[in-house]
């Protein structure tokens, strides 16, 4: 990739497409388009293709998406499967037509089976069924893994895919309401030690073993596999380690420096036991994480301190 080559992030506001515009810059690529969603609607096919004739982009990152929590997603899961298909069918079908050099999709961990034997290898796709809550989304990023794939086979263009799993970092969800755990877990914590509350109450036993990418650490491999990867499947991006979610709340526990005790719930439900990657391809690729875990929330905290408060809650 030339330095100075027009690079199209799509969902550059978001967790994963400002960590990949970021990194982009870090490695000395100069020219760069975004667009919010009031700039470009990437659900209305005639203003992408007007879009991609006017500014005829050399690479396109699509990390774009309509995302929510499970009751979202199972109230909504009309919405969930529209919204994404179309803005997947639009961008790479202009990415063909105007002939751009490389596009790169972003999955989701919900496009494997619900009880894919873990690690999950990129082979799992499409070998059981999926997780009900989330199926009109999975099944969205799925078929847009698939174009990738069908538009290389048929056409011979450059697209390829990778599948993250879970990230955190600048730019996370700190609302109680849908985020994810480790932003989740920072939010109580901090709120719990300014209030100075006793305890914090967590859902569930604390046993489910979750694995975690420094968001920043997702979007360098984006980059790597965007200079050295055109394989036709999928990669897997993750670190191919786990830890519970009861040592991961003491770790964020003594970070945030929330001096309480934890009170599980067990009442709560503890969801999947067990949700781990297989990164041996990336490896073999070439990439290995470099943030630690430890690392990893020790910043994303001190993000979440440097922000306006009311705007993290909305």
């Amino acid at each position: 990739m030339e330095k100075n080559a027009k690079i199209y992030v799509a969902g550059h506001r978001g967790l994963v497409g400002s960590a990949i515009v970021r990194s982009l810059e870090k490695a000395g690529y100069t020219n760069i388009v975004k667009r919010t969603h009031s700039e470009l609607d990437l659900t209305n096919q005639a203003a992408v293709v007007e879009f991609f004739e006017k500014e005829r982009p050399d690479y396109v990152v699509l990390a774009a998406a309509h995302v929510g929590g499970i009751n979202a997603n199972q109230t909504y899961p009309a919405d969930f499967i529209y919204i994404n298909s179309m803005i997947q069918c639009n961008v790479i079908k202009a990415a063909h037509d105007f002939k751009v050099k490389k596009l790169l999709f972003l999955g989701s961990s919900c496009i494997y089976p619900k009880m894919a034997p873990q690690p999950m290898t990129e082979d799992a796709l499409l070998t059981g069924p999926l997780e009900t809550t989330n199926e009109g989304y999975a099944i969205a990023k799925i078929a847009g893994l698939e174009m990738c794939k069908f538009f290389k086979r048929q056409y011979g263009d450059d697209f390829i895919s990778c599948m993250p799993t879970n990230l955190y970092g600048p730019n996370d969800n700190f609302n109680l309401q849908n985020s994810h755990v480790l932003p989740a877990l920072i939010r109580k914590f901090d709120d719990a030690k300014k209030a100075d509350a006793p305890t914090v109450e967590l859902w569930g036993t604390g046993k489910p073993l979750r694995e975690f990418l420094y968001v920043d650490d997702m979007a360098d491999a984006c980059v790597y596999l965007l200079e050295n990867y055109s394989g036709e499947q999928h990669v897997n991006i993750g670190t191919g380690k786990e830890i519970s979610i009861k040592d991961l709340a003491e770790i964020v526990k003594e970070i945030v420096g929330f001096k309480g005790e934890i009170v599980w719930n067990s009442d709560m439900p503890d969801g999947t036991p067990r949700k781990l990657m297989d990164v041996s391809k990336l490896h073999n690729i070439g990439w290995k994480e470099k943030v630690s875990l430890r690392d990893g929330i020790r910043m994303e905290y001190e993000w979440y301190l440097a922000q306006d408060e009311e705007e993290l809650k909305k």
